[in-house]
């Protein structure tokens, strides 16, 4: 079959793919940026990339006429009228499709069985009818939380277990939930392509465990073997869990309000239909976390949350940051010669940030986390996808991997904090006949007066910092 593919560098669309080609489907991936797209050598004769905004219709000419059916993968909770926004991108896919010999359009949305809806599942919903009004066929999926590794949903429970030995909670940790696990979303989201049992279907989907969200920490807690406790008073406003949970745990604060928005929502499979069209036993919640954790263990993290853009699907690209300017810029430039292996130092950068760490004053990298976080900012919680690898794209930190080019020794980051400007943060190994030279350039463009006097009141702090960053990648030896 020949499918289109939207939302294909999204958490869940990045691990669809591979398999949809294991099935030897013909796929077309429509993604904003092809630069952002991470492709493999061989995928080469299976996928053809394509560019379109869904916000914008004249952009999806590309969309090929003979597809025989399509996922829509795309979702955001980031922008403050992301609900409008949302059904203009449905209306626009739909439109667009129509236009092609597409049979089945897939769609992945939440569980929606209360009357009293969130404003993000209202706006699933909303979604839902848009793709049930065309003459295409329609499936849709609804799921609970997803639990897997890079999950938004897993990475909140690990953020809050790990840190908090005793949680004093909002009443919402009495809702009920079914989770599932990354593996069983895949499995259903393929058991229904080109499935006639599936069609003008919307089917609920959910692993064997009925579980509050109480329980959920608890069982975490349980498989890690550590103890916690959790009190729930009513008093805790959805304004004020809202904060506690955007401090607290990698998630902004655009994102932990509609989380905490959706969490008064029980969401629990109300019939168990999928079973009889796709069959498949799906495994439990201390099961899934099992399997998370062996891949975040393995560095095999596929994909995370986090790498979806800061403002959400909504931006625009971030890749047109990739040319550092030049021109009404600050720069603080280091450079150190070394005769160490170049490989060597090239893995120290390419693990930079996350667990390992900025290799010097870390503790102030930590502050200005904790500041930009109660900023409403990104923080430095996110961490990275892998310990060992990054590729463009990926969140690090409160940076955004821009390049990431091992044959050349270049790493580029962009800076998604709070910040009176744009900073870039550039690494590069520069080969010479005695040996290399460690190349590490912080740039930023002032915005105005006040982007330069944070500059400069900054400076005393930038010398000590980078030049003993730049030291420690030179000289630092894993397990010495």
């Amino acid at each position: 079959m020949k499918i289109l593919l939207t939302g294909a560098n999204g958490y869940i669309g990045t691990r669809l793919l591979p398999v949809l080609l294991e099935n030897k489907h013909e796929i077309v991936c429509l993604v904003r940026d092809k630069r952002r797209f991470q492709r493999d050598n061989n995928w080469e004769n299976q996928v053809e990339i394509i560019t379109g905004d869904l916000l914008r219709e004249e952009s999806l000419q590309e969309i090929p006429k003979d597809i025989d059916a399509a996922y829509y993968l795309v979702h955001s909770m980031s922008s403050t009228d992301f609900s409008d926004l949302e059904k203009l991108s449905a209306h626009h896919f739909i439109k667009a499709l129509e236009k092609t010999n597409c049979k089945q359009v897939i769609y992945l949305t939440g569980i929606v069985n209360d009357d009293n809806l969130s404003v993000h599942l209202k706006s699933r919903l909303g979604v839902e009818d848009i793709l049930k009004s065309s003459k295409i066929a329609h499936t849709c999926l609804r799921a609970a939380i997803i639990i897997g590794s890079g999950s938004a949903s897993f990475e909140i429970i690990r953020d809050l277990t790990e840190k908090l030995p005793i949680m004093i909670a909002p009443k919402w940790l009495k809702t009920r939930c079914q989770p599932i696990a990354i593996r069983d979303v895949l499995a259903y989201l393929h058991g229904v392509l080109g499935n006639n049992k599936a069609f003008n279907k919307t089917l609920d989907i959910g692993g064997p465990d009925i579980l509050t969200y109480k329980q959920m920490l608890l069982l975490y807690a349980k498989e890690r073997h550590i103890k916690r406790w959790i009190f729930t008073i009513p008093v805790l406003t959805p304004r004020l869990s809202s904060y506690w949970l955007n401090l607290v745990t990698s998630v902004n604060y655009s994102i932990a309000s509609s989380l905490v928005e959706s969490m008064r929502n029980e969401v629990v499979c109300k019939d168990e239909e999928i079973k009889k069209i796709v069959p498949h036993e799906c495994v439990s919640y201390q099961t899934a976390l099992k399997l998370a954790f062996e891949k975040i263990e393995q560095n095999s993290i596929v994909s995370s949350w986090r790498d979806a853009l800061n403002r959400g699907f909504l931006e625009t690209s971030f890749m047109d940051q990739v040319k550092v300017p030049q021109n009404g810029t600050l720069a603080y430039k280091v450079k150190i010669d070394f005769k160490r292996d170049k490989h060597e130092v090239l893995q120290n950068i390419w693990a930079i940030g996350g667990k390992r760490g900025w290799y010097y004053l870390d503790w102030l990298w930590n502050l200005r986390g904790i500041i930009d976080k109660l900023a409403g900012g990104v923080g430095t919680r996110r961490g990275r996808r892998s310990n060992i690898n990054v590729k463009a794209g990926d969140a690090l930190d409160f940076w955004r991997v821009i390049l990431a080019d091992k044959k050349n020794s270049r790493l580029l980051l962009y800076a998604e904090m709070r910040l009176p400007g744009e900073a870039w943060l550039e690494f590069k190994i520069i080969d010479r006949p005695s040996g290399s030279i460690l190349s590490q350039v912080a740039t930023f463009r002032p915005r105005g007066l006040w982007g330069r006097i944070y500059w400069w009141m900054l400076w005393p702090f930038h010398y000590f910092i980078f030049n003993g960053m730049a030291l420690n990648l030179v000289n630092y030896k894993e397990n010495v």
